[in-house]
């Protein structure tokens, strides 16, 4: 049976246009992905779009003096335009500010409901007076009472991942006034957590084992269950969201956290309303959900709660896939500070896109935190990109072009070049095998350990010498090269995929994964003249 493969990317939240941390955690590492599910030919459907509810639109809006509506509109158009010029290959870019969303969230609400899984309980929430209004989580700033980092937010610490109540803060205040905020009395409905620990724990422990989620995924999740699970609420004081179908709830709407993860869903379902269910209540679906490790308990304890707690057969998560952070140069990277590269700016840049995909990933922070760096982003795309992979495409076509320029022959390759040709195979493994785990950094250095490989056997065998003595030998030598030279077109696919289509438009395009590795199969091909693929950067 073919595997059928779902997968999503953190819905990026849009109160700003998106930085390199935000796309290399997210957006950009489901698409490695996503596209070698494609190549490999499995059938996958790639999903995200923007979350638009919450505090943080509201008081965007208010700002700039439009409707929240508005502002969401606004940067979704950016987002997506960002995406595409990252040429991120959604199946579907949809948005959580719609009626598809509402209808699948009170819907979801009140499955959980009738299974029992919600409580109504009252509870202390910080309200400034200075703006007149209940503060969401993110909305409250203070000293985080488990770690004392001092900038952490009402609903995580930045610093040491605690999941927070804005109540449980030392010394608060409001973020947009800065004033001390008090507490008001305000009743809302719990997900009942410690009632369904032990359903969540069963299932954690099978998704973790059978979909192999990666390291700091286990550990946060793991934590957060030692710790024990208390009753979350979902829902807030505010007028920005889905509404709540219930009396005496007029006034509020379901908090973000409830709401966002469902957007997969919703998503789904108004993009493709005739299949949706396929995919989200399928026991063949794998799903698949990569995020920044901020996101982690989110998708890891309350979304599958969630869907634990509805009592139907939802899809859930098969692998977790969560980076650490990408920081920029010595500093963080900063939406309200403006300290970084935005997805709007590369636009502006002088750089193929394949540059900065490239360079993401290869620096893509996947145990611990890493930094883009501009004097580091020339020398990999230089040294790696342009003297390695590019010099060795430029070399085998040209080289074959100008000596020979008839179609591949079929060959009995021996000894140095069987050699060669197992060398050759077991990158390509590696390279399979990496991103089958979803260790996508893994399946680049693969592919530059490809490149290297040619180049040094183009060193060795030195053509320009042997040709004046065995003309046919070098024809074998440079056939080899043309062969890796197809089988790194189809390594790179997933991570620069222009790069990758110019490559394998001199020799074969669209070739599917699988048909690496052979040395045969291009019998009877007549390779183009290249062009320059790339200009060097300059220092």
């Amino acid at each position: 049976m073919s595997k059928k493969r779902l997968i999503t990317s953190a819905l990026p939240y849009v109160n700003n246009a998106p930085h390199l941390g935000n796309i290399v955690g997210c957006v950009l590492s489901a698409d490695v992905f996503a596209r070698f599910c494609r190549s490999r030919g499995y059938t996958t459907l790639y999903i995200c779009g923007t979350d638009g509810y919450g505090t943080a639109t509201e008081t965007k809006a208010k700002e700039e003096g439009v409707s929240p509506s508005e502002i969401c509109e606004t940067y979704h158009k950016i987002h997506e335009k960002v995406y595409k010029t990252f040429n991120i290959s959604f199946d579907a870019f949809g948005k959580t500010f719609c009626d598809t969303h509402k209808t699948v969230v009170q819907s979801m609400y009140e499955s959980v409901n009738a299974q029992g899984f919600l409580n109504e309980q009252e509870a202390a929430q910080t309200f400034c007076e200075s703006c007149d209004k209940f503060l969401a989580d993110r909305f409250v700033e203070g000293e985080c009472p488990a770690c004392s980092y001092k900038d952490a937010r009402g609903d995580q610490c930045e610093s040491c991942g605690k999941l927070l109540n804005p109540v449980e803060l030392v010394k608060p205040k409001c973020a947009t006034c800065g004033e001390t905020p008090s507490q008001r009395q305000t009743k809302h409905l719990y997900l009942d957590l410690p009632k369904l620990s032990e359903r969540l724990e069963i299932w954690q422990n099978k998704s973790m084992m059978e979909g192999a989620w990666t390291t700091n995924a286990k550990t946060t999740t793991k934590s957060w269950i030692d710790r024990g699970l208390n009753p979350r609420p979902i829902t807030r004081d505010l007028k920005w969201g889905v509404s709540v179908p219930r009396e005496g709830y007029e006034s509020k709407v379901f908090y973000v956290w409830f709401d966002a993860p469902i957007g997969y869903i919703s998503i789904t379902k108004k993009a493709f309303p005739d299949s949706w269910l396929d995919w989200w209540k399928s026991p063949e679906t794998e799903l698949y959900q990569f995020m920044g490790k901020d996101n982690i308990p989110f998708h890891s304890v309350i979304f599958p709660a969630t869907l634990l707690a509805s009592g139907e057969k939802w899809t859930t998560l098969h692998h977790l896939n969560s980076t650490e952070y990408l920081n920029y140069e010595k500093s963080k990277f900063s939406k309200s500070k403006n300290i970084g590269i935005f997805g709007t700016d590369v636009s502006e840049l002088p750089f193929p896109i394949d540059f900065w995909r490239f360079y993401l990933m290869r620096v893509r922070p996947e145990k611990q935190d890493s930094a883009f760096s501009w004097q580091d982003f020339a020398d990999r795309v230089n040294n790696e990109l342009i003297d390695n992979i590019a010099n060795l495409v430029n070399r085998a076509l040209i080289y074959y072009n100008k000596n020979f320029g008839h179609s591949l022959k079929s060959w009995n390759f021996t000894g140095d070049e069987d050699k060669y040709i197992e060398q050759a195979k077991s990158h390509l493994k590696k390279a399979t095998e990496s991103l089958e785990a979803n260790e996508l950094k893994d399946g680049l250095t693969a592919a530059l350990h490809m490149g290297k490989l040619g180049n040094r056997f183009f060193q060795e065998k030195e053509p320009w010498a042997l040709i004046k003595t065995d003309q046919e030998a070098v024809e074998r030598i440079i056939t080899l090269l043309i062969y890796t030279v197809r089988d790194l077109g189809i390594m790179l696919m997933p991570y620069t995929p222009e790069t990758a289509e110019k490559i394998l438009s001199w020799i074969t395009p669209n070739p599917a994964w699988q048909d690496g590795g052979n040395f045969t199969n291009l019998t009877g091909i007549t390779p183009k003249k290249p062009e320059i693929l790339f200009k060097k950067i300059p220092q």
